[in-house]
């Protein structure tokens, strides 16, 4: 078992001022694996007020100074790599490749690039008599989700450290032991007191705390649209600048040039990574009509290659959703789809065969979709595709951006130029052309109802940042 009932609070675990626990479940076997504290608006208070009494000295110090500690960072989060990997198994039920492949690098490659970005980052720039500098916002109060328990938040504090700017963080309450190692790693690196806090909690008391405190000056958010919309409500009473990453819905327009096969495994792929438990999700295949007959059986043809099983069996491709509430979401949307009238072509209701424990669910493909239908047009954050076929690709790219959301796109083609049309047409934040790997120095963020603001990189830092124009300067 794992008991975790202290906060991180100006470089020293403290206890919380209040006795309630939160129980945390390992997904895949439904048991009790630990317990955290539920915090308090007390606990929030001392976090925020050691965090603001050390922004003034750890906003001074220097880009080198900056750099050098995000390095250190960066080398004792690799000591704890099979702490981390274990860790986000246990909690979030990703299997054990997953965890390290994707989950522990994608921690590790943000606090490397943002070490690199500051390396040629200007904070000052002179225009004639006027200095235009960029200076660190404030304390920053960052709320991350359970799907990527280090990618999300180590995103955040790494932007937040190499602008100079102290944080407090609430992780999710599902999957909070990979931030308590974040803590570790940030004590062993040396990271000065006071400008890493880290309180657990529910949303509803720390995530709408920070949210509405006078003492925060930013908000960094991913999570759902509902939340997004409140914390954007209690951030508007003080006047606070807020950075959403949220959900959504995200097209994959296959060409007709494209071998089907590869397609398939592509498209499948970018559905039942983490359990389909990502907002940037291709959620919505869009195949031309003369290949979807094609295209359906290279799906089924393909999907046995992503087995979904015990997250400790590295030939796991796929381990359970993170929690019964979601096991029962995702039920709800397949049976959705089936009285709206898709037709089921793999997966369906229920747990996959041999898998009577856990909150496992089976890969699930729908065809016949119509685009209006609710599983193409609301996020169901499972392993469930809707196929949606096209005639022309100007129909493609319309049935793509017709959806409230806009965080990422997809396609795979031959034809450079019709590629070039279909990525610069889709009306969302980051599109991934023909599998293509993720590249940390790249904005990440969305358009319309997906989020406010740009995460990863040199773009991620600039949240983290005020601009101030000193006119009149001598020269």
């Amino acid at each position: 078992m794992r008991n975790y009932l202290k906060h991180f609070i100006n470089g020293e675990w403290v206890e919380s001022t209040g006795s309630k626990t939160i129980d945390v479940i390992n997904p895949a076997t439904e048991e009790v694996i630990g317990q955290i504290s539920d915090g308090t608006k007390e606990d929030l208070d001392k976090a925020v007020a050691a965090a603001r009494a050390a922004f003034p000295s750890f906003s001074q110090t220097t880009k080198e100074e900056r750099i050098q500690l995000l390095n250190r960072i960066a080398d004792e989060y690799e000591k704890r790599k099979d702490d981390i990997v274990e860790t986000i198994t246990q909690e979030l039920g990703a299997p054990l490749t997953a965890s390290e492949k994707s989950h522990y690098n994608m921690g590790l490659g943000h606090f490397r690039q943002a070490a690199k970005e500051l390396e040629s980052f200007e904070f000052t720039e002179t225009r004639g008599n006027t200095v235009i500098r960029k200076e660190a916002i404030g304390v920053s109060g960052l709320i991350t989700p359970w799907n990527f328990p280090t990618n999300q938040t180590a995103t955040k504090l790494a932007s937040a450290f190499a602008a100079g700017s102290t944080v407090v963080l609430k992780p999710s309450e599902l999957t909070p032991f990979a931030a308590i190692i974040l803590a570790e790693v940030f004590e062993a690196a040396g990271l000065p007191k006071g400008v890493f806090n880290l309180v657990n909690g529910s949303g509803e008391v720390v995530g709408n705390g920070i949210s509405s405190h006078p003492d925060i000056d930013f908000v960094s958010f991913t999570g759902s649209g509902a939340v997004g919309q409140k914390i954007s409500e209690n951030a508007a009473k003080t006047i606070k600048k807020v950075a959403l990453e949220l959900g959504g819905k995200s097209p994959l327009i296959i060409l007709d040039d494209f071998d089907m096969k590869k397609a398939a495994k592509i498209a499948i792929a970018n559905v039942v990574f983490n359990s389909g438990q990502v907002c940037t999700a291709a959620t919505r295949t869009l195949i031309p009509k003369s290949k979807q007959e094609e295209f359906i059986e290279a799906v089924k043809e393909a999907l046995p290659n992503f087995p979904v099983g015990d997250p400790q069996d590295k030939k796991s491709f796929l381990g359970p959703l993170v929690s019964e509430k979601q096991y029962n979401r995702v039920q709800e949307y397949i049976e959705k789809g089936i009285e709206e009238g898709a037709t089921l072509i793999a997966g369906g209701t229920g747990k996959p065969e041999g898998l009577d424990k856990g909150y496992f669910v089976k890969p699930t493909v729908f065809t016949d979709v119509d685009n209006k239908m609710t599983i193409a047009q609301e996020e169901i954050f499972g392993p469930v595709m809707s196929v949606i076929t096209y005639d022309d690709i100007d129909e493609a790219i319309e049935i793509a951006n017709d959806t409230v959301f806009g965080l990422a796109g997809y396609v795979v083609g031959e034809d450079d130029e019709t590629v070039t049309k279909v990525a610069s047409s889709i009306r969302a934040g980051r599109i991934v052309v023909n599998g293509a790997r993720a590249d940390f120095s790249a904005p990440f963020g969305g358009y319309k109802q997906s989020g406010i603001g740009r995460e990863w990189g040199e773009y991620g830092i600039e949240e983290y940042l005020e601009v101030k124009s000193v006119v009149g300067m001598p020269s």
